[in-house]
C-alpha cells in the first residue's frame, strides 16, 4: 500500500511539474520541443506582421553546419538545437541563436543510418540543463546542454526490441513529463516505454493488443502528446496500426483505432481536446478521423466521431494545428492543399482541393491568427487562420532552398522565423 501511495504521489508531482513546464515555455516564448508548447504546434508571439503582401520578412542571417536530415530545431536560454547527419555520423548540433554559429557538434552513431531518405528526424526536447534525442537508427540519448555530453543512452532494438512500421527510420521527438520521458520503440511488449529522465531507468512498458488489420506492426512516424480524456491521464500516440492512447500512470493499454492506419507510414501527430482525438494520415489507405475517448464498463473505447477517406480528406505530413474550433492544414497525399475543417463535425469550411502557392506537402505552423505553410518546394506562405474563406495573405522564397524537399517543419519564436533546410538554418525578422 505505502508503495502505491508513493507511486501516486510522485505521478502528482510530475502532473504538477509538466503544467508549470508548459506554462513556463508559453511565457518565454521559446520553442523547448517538436511542435512547441503543449505540442499544439502554436506559437505564442505576438505582434507579428498581418501580411507579407507589400514586402516578405527580413532575413536576418543564415548559417550552416547542421548536418543532412529534416529535423526541426528547438530553441532555449540563447541556443538552437537540431541534428543531422555529418561525415562522423548522426550528430546533435547546438547553435548561438544570435547568429547561428555552431557551438557544438556531438555524433551518437558511429556513422550515418543507413534507410530511405537518409538523414536525421529528431527535433530535440529541452529539459533544463539536457536534451532528449532519437536518432533514426533508434539511440535515445540524454546529453548535457551545455556541451553535448552524453549522460545515457538507450537502443531501442537491443534494449527494447524495438521496430519500425517500415524503412525511413525512427522519427519520433521523445516527450518529456515530469520525471519521465516517454518515447515509442514499437516492439510488441514495449511499443512505448517510460524511463526516468535523469539516469535512463525504466520506470514501465506498454503492451498492445492486435487493434484491426489495417497498417503493419511496429512504431509510426509520430510523436506522443498528453490527454486526460475521460478523466484518466494518458498518452496517446499514433503507431503503426493506428491510435492508441495508455495510462500514464503504468502504461496500461487503454484503447485503439484501426481505420485511421496506413501500411506505409503513419506520420502526423494526433490533436487533442478534452475528451477527443483528431488524427488523419496519407497514402491510399489513411484519411481524417475525430475519436472521443469514452468509458467502456471498467475500460475505455475510442467512439469514432467521424471518418474522411483518403480521397476526401488526409495529411501526408506537416503536421495539424487547431485554433477556435477549426483544424487548418494541407490536405490530399503528397499535396498541401491548404484546408480548414470544422473540429466537431468533420466538415470542410473550405479548402481541400485547390494547391496552394507551393507543391508538395506542406509543413506548418500557427503564429499571431495566421497559419505558416512552408511547402515541401520551398515556398512559404501566410494563410490567415479564420474559418470566413481562404486567405492567402503573402508568399515568399527563402534565400536558400536546396534539391532535396523542404519538410522541416517550421518554428516561430521571439518573433523570429526559422526554416531549416538540410544543412542551412535561415532566421527572418517576423516583428510588425
Amino acid at each position: 500500500m505505502s508503495r502505491w501511495i508513493c507511486l501516486v504521489a510522485s505521478f502528482t508531482l510530475m502532473v504538477s511539474s509538466s503544467l508549470q513546464a508548459a506554462e513556463s515555455d508559453a511565457k518565454s516564448g521559446e520553442w523547448r520541443q517538436w511542435r512547441g508548447p503543449g505540442r499544439e504546434n502554436k506559437a505564442t508571439d505576438t505582434g507579428l506582421l498581418k501580411s507579407w503582401e507589400a514586402a516578405p520578412p527580413k532575413l536576418l542571417w543564415t548559417t550552416d553546419g547542421l548536418g543532412e536530415g529534416y529535423a526541426s530545431v528547438s530553441i532555449a536560454g540563447g541556443r538552437i538545437y537540431t541534428t543531422g547527419n555529418t561525415s562522423d555520423g548522426q550528430a546533435v548540433v547546438a547553435l548561438d541563436a544570435d547568429g547561428g554559429k555552431v557551438l557544438w557538434i556531438k555524433s551518437l552513431t558511429e556513422e550515418p543510418p543507413k534507410h530511405g531518405h537518409e538523414g536525421s528526424r529528431c527535433t530535440p526536447t529541452v529539459d533544463g540543463d539536457r536534451l532528449y534525442v532519437i536518432t533514426s537508427n533508434g539511440i535515445l540519448a540524454c546529453l548535457k546542454s551545455k556541451d553535448g555530453e552524453v549522460v545515457w543512452q538507450k537502443d531501442f532494438k537491443k534494449d527494447f526490441d524495438g521496430k519500425m512500421m517500415s524503412g525511413w527510420g525512427f522519427s519520433e521527438s521523445p516527450l518529456i513529463d515530469g520525471d519521465w520521458v516517454l518515447c515509442t520503440p514499437g516492439g510488441q511488449d514495449s511499443m512505448i516505454v517510460a524511463l526516468n529522465k535523469l539516469t535512463g531507468e525504466e520506470v514501465w512498458r506498454s503492451s498492445v493488443p492486435e487493434l484491426g488489420n489495417k497498417g503493419k506492426d511496429g512504431a509510426g512516424y509520430s510523436s506522443i502528446v498528453i490527454s486526460n480524456a475521460s478523466g484518466v491521464k494518458q498518452y496517446v500516440q499514433l503507431v503503426g496500426r493506428g491510435l492508441i492512447g495508455v495510462r500514464a500512470s503504468d502504461g496500461k493499454f487503454l484503447w485503439g483505432y484501426n481505420l485511421i492506419a496506413n501500411p506505409t507510414a503513419n506520420i502526423p501527430t494526433p490533436i487533442v481536446d478534452g475528451d477527443y482525438v483528431f488524427t488523419s494520415t496519407g497514402y491510399g489507405d489513411g484519411g481524417t478521423a475525430l475519436v472521443k475517448v469514452v468509458r467502456e464498463g471498467d475500460g475505455f473505447k475510442a467512439e469514432e466521431v467521424y471518418y474522411h477517406g483518403a480521397k476526401t480528406l488526409q495529411n501526408h505530413h506537416g503536421g495539424m494545428v487547431l485554433h477556435d474550433g477549426h483544424v487548418y492544414f494541407g490536405s490530399k497525399h503528397n499535396n498541401g492543399f491548404p484546408v480548414c475543417v470544422d473540429f466537431d463535425s468533420g466538415k470542410i469550411v473550405w479548402g481541400g482541393d485547390t494547391r496552394g502557392p507551393g507543391s508538395g506537402s506542406a509543413a506548418i505552423v500557427f503564429a499571431d491568427g495566421n497559419v505558416i505553410f512552408r511547402y515541401q518546394s520551398g515556398e512559404v506562405a501566410l494563410i490567415e487562420a479564420t474559418p470566413e474563406d481562404y486567405k492567402l495573405k503573402g508568399v515568399f522564397k527563402p534565400e536558400f532552398v536546396s534539391k532535396n524537399p523542404c519538410w522541416a517543419q517550421p518554428v516561430v519564436a521571439g518573433g523570429k522565423l526559422y526554416l531549416r533546410d538540410q544543412d542551412k538554418l535561415m532566421c527572418y525578422d517576423l516583428a510588425e
